[in-house]
């Protein structure tokens, strides 16, 4: 089969496009031929090292081993069984959960041994994959495409939601809100938990786009007076912030708050260190949130809320297989809007 490895870090060139075998499941595995496969900000910074180079680079102590195929957003039809697995399963259209666990339910996503599926196992950016039956769910939406999306920067976008616990009346500023993790954000705030969302993106020509999926206000992180600006939105300091930005942002994060608000981050695309006065956090009796990925009780709750229409896809573009190259240097562009896709057959769709 054809699949595209990582075979170290670095640059893109780090990419290499090879025939493999296809792999067989065991007896609790699937063989999935993946229909689509979403691309996230986490095979990047694996490529690039942005976790480390060495034993701490990846999800588990011993760290990434190469070559690896990455990808964790992954559609696909179950086409193999293992002996164990009921033959219902067969030809199935699913959606892959996209991590390993021993935890408890509730816990999955803190227990040590997570492993996360294009990291510690081969993943999506191939023609097919092996994958626990259990963790192989219906597709909330009968695009394969559209379905594909939702694994990774869903389920983190809906435990950050979930963590900050917001409510009908409560403000939600969201960082990166064209994002894959940020735009989800934006509708899961607004229509499922039906907070008022605070969009700060870079490009205000997206604006329309953003009050579509759920906004009531959007605003440029470029601004000058941007603290002044969010806070005369709301008509006073903010509940929450939903942050995938890290450091650019986050002292108007702080000054933004109210007192006993919440801030939850998820990523630090500007900047992975800040500076933290510690008399801010305690004077305003601030809560702070580490957050990614999610528990599959999550996973379910979100996947529900996609079938019903209360979040839908955002799609900036697809690329084949064969410019996985292409497609990651793409994504790092600023000014998109939502996910970019890596489809195994056919051509790219605009």
């Amino acid at each position: 089969m054809k699949a595209v490895q990582v075979t170290g870090y670095g640059d893109v060139d780090k990419l290499e496009t090879v025939q493999t075998a296809i792999p067989e499941p065991n007896e609790h595995e699937v063989l999935v031929k993946v229909k689509a496969c979403a691309i996230n900000n986490t095979e990047i910074w694996m490529r690039e090292g942005a976790y480390g180079t060495d034993e701490k680079s990846g999800w588990r102590p011993e760290g990434v081993q190469f070559p690896r195929t990455p990808g964790s957003d992954i559609t696909g039809t179950i086409v193999k069984i293992g002996e164990k697995v009921e033959n219902s399963l067969l030809g199935k259209d699913v959606v892959l959960f996209p991590f390993t666990s021993s935890g408890d339910p509730g816990s999955e996503h803190i227990a040590d041994d997570m492993s996360f599926i294009g990291s510690e196992y081969d993943g999506g950016y191939a023609e097919y994959v092996v994958w626990p039956a259990v963790l192989c769910y219906d597709m909330p939406l009968p695009d394969y495409i559209e379905s594909s999306v939702f694994s990774v920067s869903g389920l983190t976008a809906w435990h950050m939601v979930e963590q900050i616990q917001a409510k009908p009346g409560e403000t939600v500023m969201v960082t990166g809100a064209n994002g894959g993790v940020g735009s989800l954000n934006v509708q899961i705030a607004s229509k499922v938990f039906g907070a008022k969302v605070i969009a700060i993106v870079g490009d205000l020509k997206l604006e329309d786009q953003l009050k579509e999926l759920g906004a009531t206000h959007v605003l440029s992180y470029k601004s000058e007076n941007l603290v002044n600006e969010i806070i005369e939105a709301n008509d006073g300091p903010i509940d929450s912030v939903l942050d995938v930005v890290g450091d650019a942002l986050f002292q108007t994060a702080l000054e933004v708050l109210k007192k006993g608000g919440k801030f939850c981050t998820s990523g630090s695309a500007g900047g992975q260190k800040t500076e933290l006065d510690f008399r801010k956090l305690y004077l305003k009796h601030l809560t702070f949130y580490g957050s990614v990925l999610g528990t599959r009780a999550e996973f379910s709750r979100m996947l529900e809320a996609i079938s019903e229409g209360k979040i839908r896809p955002v799609i900036d573009r697809t690329f084949p297989l064969d410019e996985a190259r292409e497609a990651q240097v793409y994504f790092k562009k600023a000014g998109k809007l939502g996910k970019v896709v890596l489809l195994p057959e056919g051509n790219s769709r605009l």
